[in-house]
């Protein structure tokens, strides 16, 4: 419109002053994305621009220079030349970074670090008179083999320094920056430094050449993980000089996501001579640092660079984070291609009557022109038609997406500085990450919860568990509370005397526990002991018999070794150690063996410590098969001394995991009984609310361990399906276990989830909690958090089962012939028929997406992940679909994270509803992000969630104000605001159209040009905005106590093509007043002023028609708005006064041309 403006033939009378409006949207969006570009060119400079250490003196084969093109030679250039000139200005000394601390860089790496070694075995005790103790504990290492002869043996990995094929130069570490670094680099980690790309570990200054990094930054978790060098290279990487003594090379995966994967081989000569033999040793994922994380505790790590820049694991799981449009951005696309209907229609009769008049004789404009523009009628008609998009483009305004980018923005600071959804425990408000949807807040209809770390606190409690058949524990959970509430008890009388009878208990039992301890117990014991048992004290204590004392000692063994938990000093008690443990429940299981007398003091090279009831004692662990979501299970295999000297020693298997996993691996030989009380009392501890895990474990000959070792060798090497064959080979060994026992693990609820669930519900918005704890754990969670009611009807989907078989009939369950996906569909079809009559045909279909009230019968859904795989199908998709909507409450159990994904995607594309995901773990991202908006928890599981989410807060309770209040607030706000705003433009610009029916529409403008360019800059721009941005229809605590004003949102009642409709004919008529008022005052009578100067210009009268559509808009927009305050009464008036202001003001200046001392003359 700017560039036809710039030719005369279109008639705009100052091209220049009609780019002003564009102009001035332009360098606020400039504006707005330079400062956003500018912080994050700061922060990718501050990140590339960070110093490490590269060996430099040897020449890297992958890296062959790097061409830079002459432009950006003359870029960098400038960049220098600007930085140096505000640093120039800000009186800073120019500092190289890159300047080296000494004129002689030193030649060894660093000094090697034996304090751990030396603490080793200083605390080291030998245990040669243990020997009857040692043949009673299974897990002794009181006679351990000093050299094993079964170790692997490797080729030395460098050349003697005498040797002729030693490399001659001087290698030496250098400082560089990061964006300086490539692949095949060896580079150089101290203590504290942030890992800039991913590299494999070739040696570390832990006597154990193992190093430890802190992957908050990464996955979240604060815990310290331990990282492995290569074995090959470990022991002969000392100094810098050793570098030049190798030989060696990667063949490495490509680029890959997985954070928890990586295969490769690093191959090498012996002896650093490329005439010797080829050697190689696998490289996994332990024996990489990764880009983000940092080194901790070790003093220097030299690694080989893997991956740089966009290839590094952190960089790639970035990935591109789905692209949001809020649902009445998305509607607004038809009605501004409505508006571009209605102006091609404007322009279109302007063009047509235009001709029209030109193909005319004998009329005025023959005495008056000379010639037309064009030359012809059509030719006039055509130029009229682009002079009317000029004149009339004001009905599809630009300037409106910019008011909603202001709106959104103000409203997300709003969201960001509301201090009633401040976690004060994090020091964490509520963060949006996407600005642009706060208004899909007000719309959600379905919210899709993870369980663990979203409902619960994620701070796992150690609170009973069964050993040996025989229960321990007693704990009174809020889930047991509220089964006993059920069941009609008062609770708060039984809970006050339990807790009561739990405390004296604890008393008895520390006292115990100091009886059966030769050390002193830890003086914070009373503090930390979560799993109260006199009952099992006493049996430590040897007063339940010999048998069950050695199957407590055992089981509490068993936690103490099998895990992954590190241990770091207390930074405020230096003699107090703290668990450092990749989840919440391993940290519980390890801290509660501590806390009866098995306590994990530190690992080593060969195994772990544990000071075992005051005396300590080094376990060797030959192995870990660590657990994964697939496998839900850990193994740790313990080398177990002979008895005898000289005596083949055997290996000892511990496994702990889910309950259903370690029973399908038992013996037979298991006693039947014990199993069965076992599952009965695991059962009965999840039915409270708890976690349960079964511990078990297998000895094995010495001879079966070398057997299944050199298989495991073998797929630890492979480059090809690595993962599956470790898992085969893992899984042929944890087999014909023997059980000990099983724990459970309290999983408290967050403050103020039952109350919020139950504002939600009234609200209208139905919650399905998506969760991959067993069924009866959440079946309890979900009582406990109102999300399940007393007396509801839960209809249990799953494949196999005696209740499947009862709910269906023998005969029916007969003809399916064990057919799972039969199952599933049979019980989907009867419970629709049985309760709600539903056949699952297409009708019921389209109306259940136009049902949005909360379903009315007490009926609840709970399906398994099998069942729910098979359910997701097309084949039964659809009936499942239909009967979860009938139902008040869904939970699904054991589901992957692609299926939380699919079952958020079915929900919203099927029914067409607003979703909302929310979770705090990285198995939460992919549900996070299919829903329309995704919220993260920044809690005990890391940050991922939130880093993929559009909102992050602290707990889940912060949901409900973050929706009633805020997202209905914007709703309501943008919905008003957008068909405002179309209506000031149509009264505006048909006004112009009814000037046009008196001047054949040749495009003359009734208003003088300024009152076009600032209508929607000045004169009618801020009321509207500040609706947006502050308008109440009621206060926020009148929301969340009547939380169903919520369900406008839900249906969709704020923002309508209806209500767009009737605000256009709103519009249309005010027009008609606007132009047709003034036009009957002048019509056939003249108004002069007392001067007797006529006031029959156009610009006089587009003067007065201009006042009334301004004045008549901006008063529109404060009868709409609920909340009259001092601001916006202010901005209203201000509108209104400033447009007479505007008026005396320019037509004072001769520059005004033909509207010169127009106000004079009018007012």
């Amino acid at each position: 419109m700017i560039i036809l403006g710039a030719f005369s033939v279109f008639g705009v009378p100052n091209p220049v002053l009609s780019a002003v409006p564009l102009i001035v949207i332009v360098c606020i969006t400039a504006f707005k994305d330079a400062l956003e570009d500018s912080r994050r060119t700061a922060t990718d400079l501050e990140v590339n621009n960070q110093v490490t250490h590269v060996l430099k003196g040897i020449d890297n084969p992958n890296f062959s220079g790097e061409q830079i093109s002459l432009w950006r030679r003359f870029k960098k250039l400038n960049s220098k030349v600007l930085f140096a000139l505000i640093r120039r200005i800000k009186g800073q000394a120019d500092v190289d970074p890159l300047a080296e601390d000494m004129v002689h860089p030193r030649q060894s790496i660093d000094s090697f670090d034996f304090r751990r070694s030396m603490q080793i075995e200083a605390n080291r005790d030998t245990f040669t008179n243990e020997s009857t103790a040692s043949l009673a504990d299974p897990f002794s290492d009181a006679n351990e083999v000093t050299a094993d002869k079964f170790a692997l043996k490797m080729k030395p990995f460098t050349a003697p320094p005498s040797s002729p094929v030693a490399f001659n130069g001087t290698p030496a570490f250098k400082k560089e920056y990061w964006k300086n670094i490539h692949v095949g680099d060896i580079i150089k980690l101290k203590n504290n430094d942030q890992i800039p790309v991913d590299v494999v570990i070739l040696a570390s200054s832990d006597s154990d050449a193992a190093c430890y990094v802190e992957t908050k930054n990464l996955d979240g978790e604060t815990n310290l993980k331990v990282k492995q060098s290569m074995k090959c290279s470990s022991a002969s990487i000392k100094s810098v000089s050793d570098l030049g003594r190798c030989k060696f090379w990667l063949d490495s995966e490509g680029p890959k996501t997985n954070l928890y994967s990586y295969q490769g081989k690093l191959n090498y000569y012996a002896n650093g001579d490329e005439r010797d033999e080829v050697c190689n040793e696998a490289v996994t994922i332990n024996n990489m640092l990764l880009r983000g994380c940092s080194l901790r505790n070790t003093k220097w790590v030299v690694g080989l660079v893997v991956f740089t820049g966009d290839d590094t694991k952190i960089m790639l799981n970035a990935g591109i984070t789905p692209s949001k449009k809020s649902r009445i951005s998305r509607e607004l696309n038809f009605s501004v291609i409505l508006n571009f209907i209605l102006l091609f229609v404007l322009c279109f009769i302007s063009g047509l009557v235009n001709g029209i008049y030109y193909g005319r004789d004998n009329t005025s404009r023959e005495y008056y022109e000379f010639g037309t523009i064009a030359g012809s009628a059509v030719a006039n008609g055509i130029v009229s038609f682009f002079v009317a998009v000029i004149l009339y483009q004001s009905l599809v305004p630009i300037s409106l997406y910019i008011s909603i980018e202001i709106i959104k923005t103000a409203q997300a600071y709003f969201i960001y500085s509301d201090v009633k959804m401040y976690y004060k425990k994090l020091d964490y408000p509520c963060v949006p990450k996407s600005w642009n949807i706060s208004d899909d807040l007000g719309q959600i209809e379905y919210v899709f919860s993870d369980k663990t770390g979203t409902l619960t606190q994620n701070i796992m409690e150690f609170k009973k568990c069964t050993i040996n058949g025989i229960p321990y524990g007693r704990a009174y959970t809020e889930a047991y509370a509220d089964i006993r509430r059920r069941q009609g008890i008062d609770i708060e009388e039984e809970a006050a005397r339990e807790k009561k009878e739990i405390q004296e208990d604890k008393v008895v039992m520390i006292d115990l526990l100091r009886e059966v301890s030769v050390g002193e117990l830890s003086k914070d014991i009373p503090n930390e002991l979560t799993f109260i048992s006199k009952k099992f004290a006493q049996a430590l204590n040897g007063q339940a018999g010999d048998s069950q004392k050695l199957a407590c000692e055992n089981f509490m063994l068993a936690l103490a070794l099998c895990h992954s938990v590190l241990t770091e000093k207390s930074k405020k008690d230096p003699n107090k150690l703290e668990l450092r443990a990749q989840s919440p429940d391993e940290s519980a299981l390890v801290g509660t063996a501590r806390d009866v007398g098995f306590e994990f003091l530190d690992r080593t090279k060969k195994g772990v410590i544990l000071n075992v009831q005051g005396i300590e004692k080094e376990y060797q662990i030959l192995n870990i098969l660590e657990f994964n979501s697939t496998r839900k299970r850990m193994s740790a295999l313990v080398k177990i001394p002979s008895a005898t000297p000289g005596g083949e020693p055997t290996a000892l298997l511990i496994c702990k995991g889910a309950d259903s996993i370690i029973y399908s691996r038992l013996s037979d030989e298991n006693d039947p009984e014990l199993l069965e009380k076992t599952a009965l009392h695991l059962e009965q501890f999840a039915s409270e609310g708890l976690r349960t895990l079964c511990i078990a474990q297998r000895e094995l000959t010495w001879t079966e361990y070398l057997t299944w070792q050199k298989r495991h060798n073998i797929a630890a090497a492979s480059l090809e399906n690595r993962e599956d064959k470790m898992e085969d080979v893992a899984s042929s060994i944890e087999r014909d276990l023997t059980l000990l026992g099983g724990t459970a693990i309290e999983d408290k609820l967050q403050d103020g989830v039952p109350e919020s669930i139950q504002l939600l519900a009234r609200a209208g918005i139905k919650l399905w909690v998506l969760t991959g704890d067993k069924v009866e754990t959440a079946i309890n969670i979900g009582f406990s958090c109102n999300l399940l009611e007393s007396g509801m009807n839960l209809l249990i989907i799953k494949t196999s089962g005696e209740d499947v078989e009862e709910t269906l009939g023998k005969e029916k369950w007969k003809t399916l012939q064990g057919d799972k996906s039969r199952v599933v569909g049979a019980l989907i079809e009867q419970y629709m028929m049985q309760y709600f009559g539903l056949t699952g045909s297409m009708d019921e279909l389209i109306a259940a997406k136009n049902d949005h009230t909360p379903p009315s019968g007490a009926f609840g859904v709970v399906i398994d992940g099998d069942a729910l795989k098979l359910a997701l199908t097309d084949k039964h998709r659809i009936n499942f679909l239909l009967l979860c909507k009938q139902c008040k409450a869904v939970l699904c159990c054991r589901v992957s994270p692609a299926q939380k994904a699919a079952v958020v995607t079915l929900v919203k594309e099927t029914l067409d509803v607003m979703t909302l995901a929310i979770g705090d773990g990285s198995n939460d991202v992919a549900m996070i992000q299919a829903a329309d908006v995704g919220v993260g928890i920044a809690g005990e599981e890391g940050t991922q969630a939130v880093m993929s989410a559009d909102y992050a807060i602290g707990q889940f309770r912060y949901v409900t104000r973050l929706t009633l209040v805020h997202g209905r607030w914007s709703y309501k706000r943008l919905a008003e605001m957008i068909p405002i705003f179309f209506y000031k433009n149509v009264v505006f610009t048909l006004a112009l159209f009814w000037y046009g029916i008196h001047d054949d529409f040749d495009g003359t403008y009734l208003f003088e040009y300024t009152y076009l360019m600032f209508y929607n800059l000045a004169f009618t721009s801020l009321p509207i905005i500040l609706l947006g941005i502050f308008d109440q229809d009621v206060d926020d605590y009148i929301s969340l106590i009547v939380p169903q004003l919520y369900q406008s949102g839900i249906l969709r009642q704020e923002w309508t093509m209806t209500k767009f409709g009737w605000y256009m004919i709103d519009g249309f008529y005010q027009s008609l007043i606007s132009y047709f008022y003034p036009y009957l005052m002048y019509f056939k009578n003249g108004i002069v002023t007392e001067s007797g100067l006529p006031l029959d210009h156009r610009y006089l009268v587009g003067a007065l028609v201009a006042t009334i559509a301004i004045v008549s808009c901006d008063l529109y927009v404060i009868i709409h708005q609920y909340r009259w305050d001092w601001l916006s009464v202010l901005i209203v008036s201000l509108s209104i006064i400033i447009v007479w202001g505007w008026t005396g003001v320019w037509s004072s200046s001769l520059i005004s041309a033909d509207f010169f001392k127009s106000a004079d003359e009018l007012y």
